[in-house]
């Protein structure tokens, strides 16, 4: 353990996720406070030593009442000082932001959490610093949705600007159909983004950053484009690419001009891309400050040796303590990653054995590989093998109901 003195993180999580970040922060001479939900209580998703002390919130319908948890976060400042409010989840950062302004705790604030969570705002932003976008228009007003539709090549894709990922997307070639899914909207409308549905691979960097400068990236690929996944009920892959490779090395700047011009300080990013297949351009498609969703995490540990969220937690200490992160040693493997669900509820996957196998997913009603070689060759051979017999032997698509893939 440091001999630091202690430091008092404060961290946010609506879901079960990020263990790795709370213990590493233990290990690193924190104070680990979790605000997590009330459904979760007894769940046994929390351990009861990952924190120092956990809070609930309720959470009808999923959501927490704000004000209540202003208030609440503000009779536990009494007697501690934040150094610290971590989000852990994309559906964290407004509340960590709110958290943030009123108490006065370094991090991301309301306005620049909306260039990581709120999908206009991050186009606009992009747009803004000559960063190519596809083409894009606010939902607002009915004028500029009507020269959208009319100027703008079919399809187009209805994204709502608040949610992760692919969820709750729709796609349209038709204007009066992209209309009628507007208007079925109400007071809602304004929550969306129209864009032009770009076909072509969808690539994503994730990275960790300090003081500003992004100090590490990795680049992957999709397989299937995660809005088909999503839609669809595919099976999810992802595949790490060469490292200084071309498309490496575009990927890796392009996200690094992204997320300066976001001005992401400190912390850890997941970002997308899309290469179209019309030009063969990299288009921005969506940045997030958080770790990758979908095992992703797991997919960059397998390839590098690099745990997101420890390092995650690693660089928030250090940005408290105002001394230098430094990266732990890295190594540099082909590694892929695939997800799917299965119509069984407890998947046997003992019949794949492959010696590239590292990592199989233990979940009810999914099944879950990582595979990793020195080879990129090799491991798209074993995804191509692995999807083809997943496809065949357990996929599921139509899903118990669970939160989507991220």
């Amino acid at each position: 353990m440091s001999n630091e003195s202690p430091l008092t993180f404060l961290c946010l999580a609506s879901y079960a996720k990020g263990h790795q970040f709370l213990q590493q922060a233990r290990r690193q001479n924190c104070k680990v406070l979790l605000l997590t939900s009330e459904s979760l209580k007894y769940s046994g998703e929390w351990p009861s030593d990952i924190a120092d002390d956990i809070f609930y919130m309720p959470d009808t319908q999923k959501e927490w009442n704000l004000s209540d948890m202003l208030a609440g976060v503000c009779h536990l400042a009494r007697h501690a000082h934040f150094d610290r409010i971590i989000a852990l989840d994309d559906f964290d950062l407004e509340k960590a932001a709110l958290l943030r302004e009123h108490l006065r705790t370094p991090g991301l604030g309301e306005s620049a959490t909306r260039f990581f969570r709120d999908k206009l705002a991050m186009r606009m932003k992009a747009r803004e610093n000559g960063i190519r976008v596809p083409a894009f228009t606010g939902t607002a007003n009915y004028i500029a949705i009507t020269r959208f539709l009319e100027n703008t090549p079919a399809p187009w894709v209805l994204k709502p600007r608040l949610l992760a990922g692919s969820m709750g997307i729709k796609k349209s070639s038709h204007a009066q159909e992209m209309w009628n899914h507007i208007h079925t909207l109400g007071d809602q409308q304004s929550y969306f983004v129209l864009e032009r549905f770009v076909p072509g691979d969808i690539f994503h960097v994730d990275s960790i950053w300090q003081g500003g400068k992004m100090l590490y990236a990795i680049s992957s690929a999709y397989g299937t484009p995660p809005l088909e996944v999503s839609s669809g009920g595919g099976i999810f892959t992802t595949s790490t690419v060469e490292r200084d490779s071309e498309i490496d090395l575009a990927l890796r700047e392009m996200n690094q001009e992204v997320l300066t011009a976001f001005n992401l300080r400190d912390g850890v990013s997941h970002t997308e891309f899309i290469r179209a297949h019309e030009d063969g351009a990299l288009y921005f498609l969506e940045t997030s400050a958080r770790v990758g969703g979908a095992h992703i995490a797991d997919l960059i540990e397998s390839a590098t040796g690099i745990n997101m969220w420890a390092e995650w937690a690693n660089v928030e200490v250090a940005a408290a303590r105002a001394t230098e992160y430094q990266l732990p040693p890295i190594h540099s493997q082909a590694a892929g990653l695939l997800v799917s669900l299965a119509r069984q509820e407890w998947p046997d996957t003992s019949s794949f054995h492959e010696p590239e196998l590292v990592w199989r997913m233990d979940k009810r009603h999914h099944v879950g590989f990582i595979v990793r070689s020195q080879e990129h060759s090799r491991v798209a051979e074993l995804l191509a093998t692995y999807v083809d017999r997943v496809r065949s032997e357990y996929h599921a698509s139509a899903p118990p109901r669970e939160r989507p893939t991220e």
